[in-house]
């Protein structure tokens, strides 16, 4: 049997894997660690998407001739679900009710449901709300898709992209001892909110910038080690949520103003300054 690793011969010896099953399941092992996913197969000529893997998972070596094994980056893997996930969304929101019904059932089915399951949880959590009417709209569902989408096709612009909303954010965060001192709950709950969404954006460009060569072993933040800062970081957040449990306002008032906010823009300005040095390279 011939086998190439899309589409290059592959140095492959097969040892006492008798069937497909087998030998993907060595394969994978394999690639654990290097970023990459099986993505899908060509067995003598026939395509195999991901999602058909597992139907020939009995399919004897000793029948086949030859082999190509497709694979891919998590990256790109990711955008392809993210960018199908976006597509559902447009078609089930201008959708019959009926129709609904059968878009929601083919979602259920597909790799990119299986996938964001894997790999972008919280997204498919959304999803399967969405689609049964439990959740946010499916016009909300892709604007989120298509905003991680976007983080992930060029992080770096996106990045600069988000420094008007940020300074806004901050501002808010600063604001928040007043507005709770005057009453105003629900706009001191909203500032707070979109503080938190801001920080998970910030930390997942933080992770994709890692993924794609930031060594965290050198990366400071304000003269801090980014893991140090991470932990000083979070162990704020963790008493922001024990003020908000316990309703101390002061604190609240607080960590919000000298804290939180200072520590957001001060990674923010960090993962700038790395965009714009990859940027010049």
């Amino acid at each position: 049997m011939e086998i190439s690793i899309n589409n290059k011969p592959a140095d492959i010896v097969l040892e006492n894997e008798k069937n497909m099953g087998d030998l993907l399941t060595g394969f994978e092992q394999w690639l654990e660690g290097t970023g990459s996913r099986l993505s899908g197969l060509c067995i003598d000529g026939m395509d195999i998407s991901a999602a058909g893997i597992s139907e020939i998972f009995e399919l004897k070596l000793d029948n086949i001739k030859t082999l190509d094994i497709r694979i891919s980056f998590i990256d790109e893997l990711s955008m392809e679900a993210l960018a199908e996930l976006k597509e559902y969304c447009n078609m089930y929101a201008d959708s019959s009710f009926e129709e609904r019904a059968r878009l929601q059932k083919k979602w259920e089915d597909s790799a990119a449901k299986a996938f964001l399951a894997e790999e972008i949880k919280d997204v498919h959590d959304l999803s399967c709300l969405s689609f049964t009417g439990q959740g946010i709209l499916p016009e909300n569902l892709s604007s989120i898709a298509e905003e991680r989408y976007r983080e992930l096709a060029n992080p770096n612009e996106e990045i600069n992209n988000t420094e008007k909303t940020l300074l806004e954010i901050i501002n808010r965060m600063e604001e928040l001892p007043l507005d709770i001192q005057t009453g105003k709950d629900s706009r001191a709950s909203e500032s707070v909110q979109l503080f938190s969404g801001m920080g998970e954006k910030l930390f997942r460009i933080l992770f994709i910038f890692r993924k794609r060569g930031l060594a965290f072993d050198s990366f400071m933040v304000d003269g801090m080690p980014v893991i140090d800062f991470l932990d000083d970081f979070g162990a704020a957040l963790k008493e922001l949520t024990t003020a908000y449990i316990n309703q101390d306002l002061v604190l609240i008032g607080d960590l919000a103003e000298y804290e939180l906010a200072p520590r957001l823009l001060k990674l923010f300005t960090a993962l700038k300054d790395f965009s714009l040095a990859e940027a010049v390279k």
